[in-house]
């Protein structure tokens, strides 16, 4: 508490407040000074608070002050978090209630001016409902709402620029410094042509110079293209590359398709997908479905207060303790029947994450080799022409060229 008041009276000792305070005349302050030091620092977080406390009543200095305390978002400590004890403590002028206000206005009174001017146009005008049935007065509100958008958009482009880095100044002295530049370049542009005039053929001379300097940047743009093209060419090789060794894969499985490997394929399909529909997807199934239960249940009843947590905590105490108690019991037996089937458990409940995770990891590859079957259909019927002849690849073309040229 004394580095709250501490704080609290360096801030006020400070620009603007100026209040030439210590500790001890501080919080010897009067419930009513007290009071008018708050509305001090809220009037300076927005200036409509500027009034002579002693000129209006307790009851709406309370409702002012409170009305701008929730815009600003404050949230009164936990002891004083009941509504009527808050207003009390302010009409009184209580310092458990003014001084933690205080700390917490005055260090963020920037961040709060900001808040404060933002509510005067984005805190929305309640209009009864029966009031817009009116065509006029729903018109209006429609109005009022564009602006408050339109307000919302303008602000951030003004926050925008602010934050930007650049200030009026600096723009003008850049804006006079390429002036400046300016009235050089065309100086020395003056004297170039004095010097050029001189010259016979000088515009001959000009428009070969200019012609040159075109085709210089015709010349780059068609390098640049040249080299994109390269890289289109590299890709388009490497995906051609791909879709070849995809090609040979599946030819090969197909080449080595005898009947008998066939029906050992599908005997495994048989088995994997067997184990699928009566083991793995009814697990699943059935861990989802108490999910839902679970869920359901705990919609079901009603809000849960301290006490019911406290119950809830006393249950998990006990069968915990239970269950401590059950597994000294059972280390102190020592069967060596029981350590032999926990032995056995363990080894089938391997085997069991060992046979889920192969059977996912063998419906992703199923996944991967369908797609990969699907891209190659679709490249097969790309590299087809429109009646259905193949189209010759352009190594194939160049092969053809040079056994004609020999």
């Amino acid at each position: 508490m004394s580095e709250q008041l501490k704080f609290i009276v360096e801030q006020l000792n400070k620009e603007p407040f100026r209040k030439n305070f210590n500790l001890i005349t501080f919080d010897s302050l009067e419930p009513m000074q007290l009071l008018q030091i708050l509305n001090d620092v809220l009037a300076e977080i927005d200036p409509k608070q500027s009034i002579d406390i002693r000129e209006e009543m307790p009851e709406q200095t309370v409702k002012r002050m409170s009305s701008l305390l929730g815009m600003l978002k404050y949230k009164p400590p936990g002891t004083l978090s009941d509504v009527s004890s808050f207003r009390q403590g302010l009409v009184t002028g209580s310092k458990p209630v003014v001084h933690p206000i205080l700390h917490w206005l005055l260090q963020r009174v920037a961040e709060l001016k900001k808040r404060a001017y933002l509510a005067r146009f984005l805190v929305k005008l309640e209009v009864p409902t029966e009031f817009l049935l009116d065509d006029v007065i729903n018109d209006t509100y429609h109005q009022y709402e564009e602006l408050v958008e339109g307000f919302k958009t303008y602000h951030k482009e003004c926050e925008h620029l602010r934050n930007s880095g650049f200030s009026t100044a600096e723009i003008r002295r850049d804006i006079n410094a390429m002036e400046e530049e300016k009235d050089q370049l065309i100086k020395r542009v003056e004297r170039l042509k004095k010097r050029v005039e001189a010259v016979s053929n000088h515009q001959r001379m000009l428009e070969q110079a200019r012609q040159l300097r075109v085709e210089k940047e015709r010349e780059e743009s068609l390098t640049h293209q040249k080299q994109e093209q390269k890289n289109q060419l590299f890709q388009a090789e490497q995906r051609l590359l791909r879709l070849q060794q995809q090609l040979k894969d599946l030819r090969q499985a197909a080449a080595d398709a005898t009947p008998d490997s066939l029906m050992r394929r599908l005997e495994e399909e048989i088995k994997i997908n067997t184990y699928m529909v009566t083991e793995k997807l009814p697990k699943e199934l059935e861990g989802m479905r108490r999910t839902v239960q679970c869920m359901q249940k705990v919609a079901s009843e009603p809000a849960m207060g301290q006490g019911d947590l406290q119950g809830m905590e006393d249950k998990i105490k006990a069968v915990d303790s239970q269950i401590n108690q059950l597994i000294e019991k059972r280390m102190m037996r020592n069967d060596p029947i029981d350590d032999k089937l926990t032995l056995y458990r363990q080894q089938a409940s391997i085997i069991i994450r060992k046979k889920e995770t192969k059977a996912e990891e063998l419906q992703e590859a199923r996944e991967e080799l369908a797609a990969a079957e699907r891209e190659l259909k679709q490249r097969g019927s790309h590299g087809q022409g429109p009646h259905g002849e193949e189209v010759i690849r352009g190594d194939e073309c160049k092969s053809s060229g040079l056994m004609k040229q020999s």
